[in-house]
């Protein structure tokens, strides 16, 4: 093997190396959150019937992976995950000091940033619905709130995505391609 094909095959694993980490469900809400945030954000109009539709579509998976993290088992669980804040600062305190351990699942930090995700979604699906609402219509801080979300996610997405890529450096992992695979290194 090449040296290139020698890292590439470090970052992804060989077959026997690697463990199953994200389920279907968790990889698939990913994935529709991901498609479903650019599409609203970028392509379409607030307030189309697209727009709306697409809100609903990530609304539902949203709905479904609330639940899934409380009946599931395994890394998609809530509770293998969710940490209260001495725990993500004492991670954080050893990341900086080079000292932060890998873990198979999320980390404190990125838990925490999943969580912050989450809840930030749900503020955008439910003010994105109250606009279609009678009660809503036309609403400044309806409409506002729904934009700063939007706005937030994006900024959120970023740090995610650019974690994830710092995070695959440092553990010479492919984090990005586990989230399509949902298979991450044993070790």
């Amino acid at each position: 093997m090449t040296e290139v094909q020698t890292d590439h095959q470090t970052l992804i694993g060989t077959e026997s190396s690697r463990i199953k980490v994200w389920d279907p469900v968790v990889r698939f809400f990913h994935w529709t959150v991901v498609t479903g945030c650019a599409v609203d954000y970028f392509l379409l109009s607030d307030g189309e019937t697209a727009h709306r539709w697409v809100g609903y579509t990530v609304g539902i998976a949203l709905v479904v992976r609330i639940v899934w993290g409380f009946l599931a088992g395994g890394h998609a669980s809530f509770a293998s995950f969710v940490r209260g804040p001495r725990t993500i600062i004492a991670y954080l305190a050893a990341l900086k000091k080079g000292e932060a351990p890998r873990h198979v699942g999320h980390n404190p930090a990125a838990a925490a940033m999943i969580v912050t995700l989450m809840l930030t979604l749900a503020t955008i699906i439910v003010t994105g619905w109250m606009q279609t609402t009678d009660s809503f219509w036309g609403v400044g801080w309806v409409q506002d709130l729904h934009g700063l979300a939007a706005d937030w996610i994006l900024i959120l997405a970023v740090v995610h995505a650019s974690a994830a890529v710092f995070e695959s450096m440092r553990h010479r992992e492919n984090l990005i391609w586990s989230m399509v695979t949902g298979h991450k290194r044993a070790e």
